[in-house]
């Protein structure tokens, strides 16, 4: 007898079935990866400096302003990824 979670596995198998990457497609997405943390830690980086900076002189809203552009910038450097990595798994 099988369980409920056994069977709805089977059923989203059959609905969209898993595809196996080979390992070419493997070392491209690693490297997407790779290179989207360091896009992001490089961004952060940057961009801290400037929101301390804008702290420490009593500038809140440019702080605030910057840490929109930092989780902007942030989103848009996953997206990118995410995109690149759909790319290479549909060949």
């Amino acid at each position: 007898m099988k369980s409920a979670y056994e069977l709805a596995m089977e059923r989203l198998e059959k609905e969209a079935p898993s595809v196996a990457l080979t390992d070419e497609q493997k070392a491209a997405i690693a490297e997407i990866d790779s290179r989207a943390k360091a896009g992001a830690a490089e961004r952060e980086l940057f961009l801290g400096e400037q929101i301390a900076k804008a702290r420490a002189a009593g500038q809140t809203g440019e702080a605030a302003a910057i840490e929109k552009q930092l989780a902007s910038e942030l989103r848009r450097i996953e997206a990118d990824a995410e995109e690149k990595k759909e790319r290479v798994r549909n060949g």
